[in-house]
């Protein structure tokens, strides 16, 4: 009883109550994005080949014009994160079919997903690592 006392004491104190909160609310995040299956999927180099060749996945670059100038997957469609709340319905017609988000950090693939799935899109996946994980595996690139 005495040690449920002081655990209770060491967990309730103001100064603890900050990480308290913080680790309650990030909980909640991951069950909440766990329970309501609306997250994009992360997905690595080999299931992202795997999904553009045999289920057709679009591939979708979402980074800023110069970063997609400087070197993108072949046949991939860009729309900047910034512009993909005007012009999601460009990809309307993919909206049964897997598409791969493509970003240089998770914050704009985040975005982008959560658009796309607001707007009826269902299998999304976001490439872990980005652009760079795709070159480091030594992955096609084009530049146009």
């Amino acid at each position: 009883m005495e040690s449920t006392l002081l655990q209770d004491y060491f967990l309730l104190r103001p100064e603890n109550l900050l990480f308290v909160v913080a680790a309650l609310m990030s909980g909640g995040m991951l069950l909440w994005s766990t329970i309501s299956g609306r997250s994009a999927k992360e997905i690595d180099t080999r299931t992202a080949i795997q999904l553009i060749n045999y289920k057709d996945a679009l591939v979708l670059d979402v980074r800023d014009d110069s970063e997609y100038a400087d070197g993108h997957l072949p046949n991939s469609k860009h729309i900047p994160t910034e512009k993909i709340a005007e012009r999601w319905h460009e990809l309307e017609k993919f909206k049964d079919k897997p598409i791969v988000v493509i970003f240089r950090s998770g914050v704009r693939s985040g975005h982008a997903s959560s658009v796309l799935f607001k707007n009826g899109f269902v299998q999304v996946h976001n490439l872990m690592g980005g652009i760079d994980a795709w070159r480091r595996a030594n992955l096609p690139i084009v530049k146009r």
